[in-house]
């Protein structure tokens, strides 16, 4: 049975940063991109930060580009994003999820056969 535990979100003021965790058991994505999306209520989940299987390729919506870092440690089983100069806008329920259907670095990832989305983690950024 996979499972994604996402953890580290929470209430922050404007400019203010978190660091977001995700643990996968059950499964190994070692091998595969994985992604971080969120979600906001009556939007469709968007993806916001995908890093390959090796971490030597990234890609950031537009809406986060220059703020958040995503990154990995495979030993872990593990997926971060680190989030600086958060904004309200950036408000949302945070999951993470694998594997990413990539074919090229200058694609945009989305998911493939993805795993149960985990219960994901609440960001509130305050203005």
């Amino acid at each position: 049975q996979v499972q994604l535990v996402e953890s580290g979100g929470g209430l922050v003021q404007a400019g203010g940063s978190l660091r977001l965790s995700c643990v996968a058991s059950g499964r190994t994505f070692t091998m595969f991109g994985m992604g971080w999306f969120r979600q906001t209520p009556g939007k469709e989940r968007e993806l916001v930060a995908a890093i390959n299987w090796s971490g030597s390729t990234t890609y950031y919506a537009d809406s986060v580009k220059g703020r958040f870092t995503i990154s990995r440690d495979n030993a872990k089983n593990s997926v971060y994003l680190l989030m600086n100069t958060l904004k309200p806008e950036d408000t949302a329920v945070y999951y993470c999820n694998a594997p990413l259907i990539w074919p090229s670095p200058s694609a945009t990832p989305a998911l493939g056969d993805f795993a149960p989305w985990g219960q994901g983690t609440q960001v509130t950024v305050s203005s």
